[in-house]
C-alpha cells in the first residue's frame, strides 16, 4: 500500500488516503474515462424515466415553431418573442429523428449529458481533480437539469451554454487566461440567441466583472478584455437585434406576474431539487468555503474564483428580478444560466469540507433519485384528449381551444385536416404557433358570441365541434392579466356552446383525470344537427 496525499490546489490538506498499489498502476485517463462512463450511464438511466412523457403547451409551441421551414422560423418567432437558436437546432433534429415526444426529449437530454464531462473539466482545470469529480456528480444528478432534459424546451441547452460561458469568465477574467475570453464572448452570444435570460446573464456577468476588477492586479488589461468580450458578443447578436426590438415592443409575458421575495424558496425547490437537497449541500458548502473568507486567504486564487462564482448567479438574479418588476420574466425554469456557477461553487465547498462534503454529496444524490419529489410526472392531458376523441374527428371539423397558447399543443395531438380557433380572435390560420403580438388586447376585445357564432354556423349538419377548455377552478395561478382573462373567456365560450341548440354533445374527455402539473383540460365533442 502507498500513502497518497489528497489532491488539492491551494486549500489545506484534510486527510491522507491510502490507495492500493494496483490502483495507482491504472493510467489516469483510463479510470477517469471509466468514471465518466459510469456517471453518464447513471444519469441517462435517471433522466429517461419519463422521456416519452406527454407534452405540455410550451413543448407544443416548440415543436410547432420548429416544424416550419427553416427560412420561415425567424418570421414566426417575431410573433412568439423567443430567439431562434434552439428552434433551428430542433428543426434539424426533427428532420433526422422525428417529432415524437421521445425523439425531441432526447435532444434536451443530449445537452444535459454534455454538462457532465464539461463540468468535470471545469472543476478539474480550475481547482483540481477532486472538485472536478464532485462537479461531475452534481451535474449528473442535478434536479433542474433532470427535469428539463425530459422537456422539449431550450433550458438544458441554456445550462450547457451557461457552463461554457462561466468557464470562459473564470478562466479569462479571473485567471487571466486570455484565450478563454473568446469562449466567453462566443457562448454569451449563443445564450442571447437561445433565451431572453441570456440578457440577464450578460448584465450579471458585467456586474461580476466589476468585482473581479477590484481583486485584479491587471486592471487595465482586464477592463480592455471585458469590453472587447461584451462588445464582440453584442456584435454577434446584431443580426437578431431588429427582431428582438420588435418582439420587445409588441410581445410580452402577460401570463406572468412581477416577482416578490420568494426567490430563495424557488431556488431551493427548482434549481437544487428541494429543501433536503439544499440543506445538505449548502450547509456542507458553507463549512468548506468558510476558510476562503478569512482575511489571510481572501486574495488567494481560490478565493477570487469563489467570489466570482458567487457574483455571477447573484448578479444575474438581481438583474432578472429588477427587470421583471417592469416586464414580468421571472419563472423558475428560466434560471438555467445560474445553474452552472451554483453547482461549481457547491463542488468547491464540498471538496473543501472533506468527509462532511462527501456525505452531503451522497445524501443529495440519494434525495434526487426519487424524481416524483421534484419532477412533474403528468404535465398535460391533451394527449389523452387527442387519443380518446381524435379518432372521432374528420377533416373539416372545428376545434376551439379555450386557452389560446394551447392551440399548437392541440394541433400536435389532433388528426390532420381540422380547422382551429381560439378565444383570442377566432379562427387561427396557422395553429402550429401562438401569435403573442397584441394578444392581451385581442383577448380583451374579442366578443365570444359575435366571433364564434359564425364559426359554429359554418359547420354543416353532421360536422363536429370539439371544445377544449382549461380547468381553472380552484387554481391560484390564474391571476395574471392574461390568465385571469383566459379563465373568464373560456367559461363564457363554454356556456355559449353548451346553450346552442344546433349542437348536441356526443362525447367528453378525459375519462381518467390524473392531475396535470401545468394546465389540465376538459373537452366536449358536439355534433351539429341543423
Amino acid at each position: 500500500m502507498t500513502t497518497v496525499t489528497a489532491p488539492g490546489r491551494g486549500y489545506p490538506e484534510r486527510s491522507r488516503v491510502r490507495a492500493p498499489d494496483w490502483a495507482l498502476a491504472i493510467p489516469e485517463r483510463v479510470w477517469v474515462s471509466g468514471f465518466l462512463v459510469l456517471l453518464v450511464g447513471a444519469s441517462v438511466y435517471l433522466r429517461t424515466r419519463d422521456v416519452g412523457g406527454q407534452f405540455w403547451m410550451d413543448e407544443g409551441l416548440a415543436v410547432g415553431i420548429s416544424s416550419h421551414p427553416l427560412s420561415a422560423i425567424p418570421g414566426v418567432l417575431r410573433h412568439d418573442g423567443s430567439p431562434p437558436l434552439y428552434y433551428v437546432l430542433l428543426h434539424f433534429w426533427m428532420s433526422a429523428f422525428g417529432s415524437t415526444e421521445t425523439a425531441t426529449h432526447w435532444l434536451s437530454l443530449l445537452f444535459g449529458l454534455l454538462t457532465i464531462p464539461i463540468g468535470m473539466w471545469a472543476g478539474w482545470s480550475l481547482f483540481g481533480r477532486r472538485i472536478g469529480m464532485m462537479a461531475a456528480v452534481l451535474f449528473a444528478f442535478n434536479a433542474f437539469i433532470t427535469v428539463y432534459t425530459q422537456e422539449t424546451r431550450m433550458y438544458s441547452l441554456m445550462v450547457a451554454l451557461g457552463l461554457l460561458a462561466t468557464i470562459g469568465f473564470l478562466q479569462g477574467f479571473v485567471n487571466r487566461r486570455r484565450r478563454f475570453v473568446v469562449l466567453f464572448a462566443v457562448t454569451q452570444a449563443l445564450m442571447l440567441y437561445t433565451h431572453s435570460w441570456g440578457i440577464f446573464f450578460a448584465g450579471g456577468s458585467a456586474l461580476a466583472v466589476l468585482l473581479v476588477y477590484r481583486m485584479s492586479d491587471q486592471r487595465d488589461k482586464l477592463l480592455r478584455d471585458a469590453v472587447l468580450a461584451f462588445l464582440a458578443a453584442g456584435l454577434l447578436y446584431v443580426p437578431w437585434l431588429p427582431t428582438f426590438l420588435y418582439q420587445a415592443s409588441h410581445t410580452a409575458a402577460p401570463w406572468d406576474t412581477s416577482p416578490h421575495f420568494g426567490a430563495p424558496i424557488q431556488l431551493s425547490r427548482n434549481v437544487l431539487g428541494g429543501d433536503r437537497v439544499t440543506a445538505a449541500l449548502i450547509l456542507a458548502a458553507v463549512i468548506g468555503l468558510a476558510g476562503l473568507m478569512v482575511p489571510s486567504r481572501r486574495r488567494t486564487p481560490e478565493a477570487k474564483l469563489m467570489w466570482a462564482l458567487i457574483a455571477i448567479p447573484t448578479a444575474t438574479l438581481i438583474v432578472g428580478w429588477g427587470a421583471s418588476q417592469i416586464t414580468p420574466a421571472w419563472v423558475p425554469r428560466y434560471f438555467a444560466p445560474i445553474v452552472p456557477a451554483t453547482l461549481l461553487l457547491i463542488a468547491l465547498g464540498l471538496a473543501r469540507a472533506g468527509l462532511i462534503g462527501l456525505v452531503a454529496l451522497l445524501l443529495s444524490v440519494a434525495f434526487v433519485l426519487n424524481q416524483s419529489s421534484y419532477s412533474p410526472q403528468f404535465k398535460s392531458d391533451m394527449r389523452e384528449i387527442g387519443g380518446e376523441l381524435g379518432a372521432r374527428l374528420h377533416p373539416g371539423d372545428l376545434v376551439i381551444v379555450g386557452q389560446p397558447e394551447q392551440t399548437p399543443l392541440a394541433y400536435y395531438y389532433m388528426p390532420a385536416g381540422l380547422r382551429f380557433a381560439n378565444t383570442a380572435g377566432g379562427a387561427v390560420r396557422d395553429p402550429a404557433y401562438m401569435n403573442w403580438i397584441g394578444a392581451l388586447a385581442r383577448l380583451q376585445d374579442t366578443n365570444e358570441r359575435s366571433v364564434m357564432q359564425p364559426l359554429i354556423d359554418s359547420l354543416r349538419p353532421g360536422q363536429q365541434l370539439l371544445y377544449i377548455r382549461p380547468m381553472t377552478e380552484g387554481a391560484q395561478n390564474w391571476q395574471a392579466p392574461w390568465t385571469s382573462l383566459v379563465r373568464r373567456r373560456s367559461a363564457q365560450l363554454g356556456a355559449i356552446i353548451a346553450a346552442d341548440r344546433q349542437l348536441v354533445p356526443e362525447a367528453w374527455s378525459p375519462h381518467v383525470y390524473q392531475g396535470s402539473c401545468c394546465v389540465a383540460n376538459s373537452a366536449v365533442l358536439y355534433r351539429k344537427l341543423s
